[in-house]
Formats: structure tokens, C-alpha cells, sequence
């Protein structure tokens, strides 16, 4: 593993603290550990600052560490150690991580990153010139069965083609993110396989739900947009 260090002062804000909302998500966690294991929270408290910020600064960890009575050093291991903390600033709009495990690596996850180069930019973990999207290789995502598969924020696309991921890419950078369907990107349900259901063919609950879906993938990102707009 690369040593991973925090983003360099000129880019750290002066101060952080979570806004109500997050305030409140915070409480939550803290009490699910019992009186004396509060500091159990660090890992739950640090995603929320990363929820709200879009990345870990050093002021949100030191908050953090405040919140839980915990030295600033404890909470800094912590978000050093898990590759999930975004210790830079990341794209605003999307941050596209790749999967490049062996599955996916075998069924074009090479291709996807180059659609990351030619698209974001040429290196992991800078942003393109605006500052709405940047990328990095991953390990393992989960979806092996539907691979190759990115993850964007918190929601997996799998399946993906470069074509589909290069359009993908577009909508978020366009600021249509939340009408790209999740998932699978082909008529594939869930991680079912891919040539159709081979058991509970005739579960109607099933293939109603699954019918669905497919009509709903079928919808561009635009009818969905002004549908939402409609409601």
C-alpha cells in the first residue's frame, strides 16, 4: 500500500463542523455504542465529514477527534489507513472509482481507465480543469459477477462498456448524475445471469419487478429528468 498523506496546507480549509443535518446523523451514531466506546463512532463521523465536504480535511478529522475525546493522532491513523477516505479534494460532481481486480481487469477494466484518462484526466486523484470529476483505480467493489463496474460516490454502474462509461461520464459532468440508471447497464437483472433467469422463471413477483427495471433502463436520463421535474 502507497503511504497516504493529507492534502498539503495550502488546500485545507481553516475550519470545519458538521451542519445540522450531519450534526444530528453524528448524534445517531455515537449513541449506538454503549457509555465508554463513543470513540467507536470515528469511521461512521469520518464518512459523514467526507459526505459533507466531498473529502477529508485536516480541520474535520481534529473536529472529529474533539467530538469523540480522542487525540488528533488516533483519528489521523484512521483516515490514513482506509482507502475509502478521500484525503484531496475529488471531483465535485463525480469521483469514478474503478475497479481493477481480476475480474474486472479481464473483462476491460483497462479500458474503462483509459476512458478516465482521455475524459478526467491523465493521472488518479487530480481533477479535470474545472474540478467536477476525478478518478483512481480501486480495489475489489463487490460486483465480480457483473464485471467491469465503477463506483461513483456511493452508487455502482456495472457491466459497463467504454462507450457506456464515456456517456455516463458526460451526464454527471452535465449535472444529470441522478437520472443515470444504477446497476447493471444492460437488460441483465441484478447479477442474475446474463443470458436470463435459469430458476423461478415463472416467480411472477420476479419477472414483474424484473420487467420493470428493464423498462425503466430503457428511459433516457433526459425523460427521467422531466419526469422528476413533472412531480
Amino acid at each position: 500500500m502507497s503511504v497516504r498523506r493529507l492534502a498539503e496546507p495550502a488546500l485545507q480549509p481553516p475550519a470545519f463542523a458538521f451542519n445540522k443535518a450531519m450534526a444530528e446523523q453524528a448524534k445517531t451514531w455515537i449513541k449506538k455504542y454503549p457509555k465508554g466506546r463513543e470513540q467507536s463512532a470515528v469511521i461512521p463521523l469520518l464518512m459523514l465529514a467526507q459526505e459533507q465536504e466531498g473529502w477529508v480535511t485536516r480541520a474535520a478529522i481534529e473536529h472529529v477527534a474533539d467530538t469523540l475525546g480522542m487525540p488528533y493522532i488516533r483519528v489521523l491513523e484512521v483516515a490514513t489507513f482506509y482507502t475509502q477516505f478521500q484525503l484531496k479534494p475529488v471531483g465535485t460532481r463525480a469521483h469514478i472509482q474503478v475497479c481493477g481486480t481480476t475480474p474486472c481487469m479481464l473483462r476491460g477494466a483497462e479500458e474503462l481507465k483509459e476512458v478516465c484518462r482521455n475524459k478526467i484526466h491523465h493521472e488518479q486523484f487530480h481533477t479535470n480543469e474545472d474540478g467536477t470529476l476525478s478518478w483512481e483505480e480501486v480495489e475489489c467493489l463487490g460486483a465480480c459477477v457483473n464485471a467491469p463496474m465503477v463506483m461513483i460516490f456511493k452508487d455502482t454502474y456495472e457491466d459497463l462498456t467504454p462507450e457506456r462509461l464515456a456517456e455516463i461520464i458526460d451526464e454527471f459532468e452535465a449535472g444529470r448524475g441522478a437520472a443515470v440508471p444504477t446497476g447493471p447497464q444492460t437488460e441483465r437483472w441484478f447479477s442474475a445471469p446474463a443470458s436470463g433467469f435459469t430458476s423461478l422463471a415463472d416467480e411472477q413477483s420476479v419477472t414483474k419487478v424484473a420487467s420493470g427495471k428493464a423498462k425503466a433502463k430503457a428511459r433516457t436520463p433526459s425523460d427521467s429528468a422531466s419526469s422528476k421535474k413533472t412531480v
